[in-house]
């Protein structure tokens, strides 16, 4: 999995410091006592920041346990616009996918599915963070140049490769569920006119 881009100055350095501290805080204090049981004063209490610097770097007490939200979103439309001359989009997405199972299904990842699988506010955001992230993908798909697909056919497919992310990570096979979706997505996308 491709890492976010290093901040280049000095202040963005210590920007990224400190919202990636103030996360790494968050999410062991919701681990160790429950993520209802911990607010945000808290959090930045113990991350040593002010509660307005937790705001300044997450919108809501659900963004401090998908802190990745962003460079998830980006790392998907990057795998439609950034991808080889020549490459095919489906395979594209269906590698970049695999990057992204394997990442939320690695060793240490269970004890964060099952907070957020118990938290009906972190089900929702997580729900909101998916369509979401199925827009951005969709507007991609359909920035790309021919063949020309209908808004209806990128918004679907959208959301299929956005899904398999899901369904992937559930399975008792996280790897083989990828392929299996993405062998839907892709006769899905052939069937909307090819390439």
């Amino acid at each position: 999995m491709t890492e976010p881009t290093e901040p280049t100055g000095r202040r963005e350095r210590k920007k990224a410091a400190t919202r990636q501290k103030i996360a790494d805080t968050a999410l062991r204090l919701f681990l160790e006592r429950g993520y209802d049981e911990v607010g945000i004063r808290e959090v930045a209490a113990e991350a040593d920041v002010a509660v307005t610097t937790v705001f300044s770097h997450f919108a809501s007490k659900e963004a401090l346990v998908f802190e990745r939200d962003q460079d998830f979103e980006q790392r998907l439309t990057r795998a439609v616009t950034d991808r080889s001359p020549g490459e095919a989009l489906i395979p594209a997405l269906r590698r970049e996918i695999h990057a992204m199972v394997r990442h939320c299904t690695a060793e240490g990842a269970d004890p964060i599915w099952r907070l957020i699988d118990g938290s009906p506010a972190l089900r929702e955001y997580e729900e909101s963070m998916r369509l979401r992230h199925a827009e951005s993908l969709a507007a991609a798909i359909a920035a790309r140049p021919a063949p020309a697909r209908s808004a209806t056919a990128c918004r679907a497919i959208a959301r299929f490769v956005v899904g398999a992310f899901s369904l992937a990570r559930e399975a008792a096979d996280p790897e083989a569920a990828v392929d299996e979706v993405f062998r839907m997505i892709e006769a899905a996308w052939d069937a909307t006119g090819g390439a």
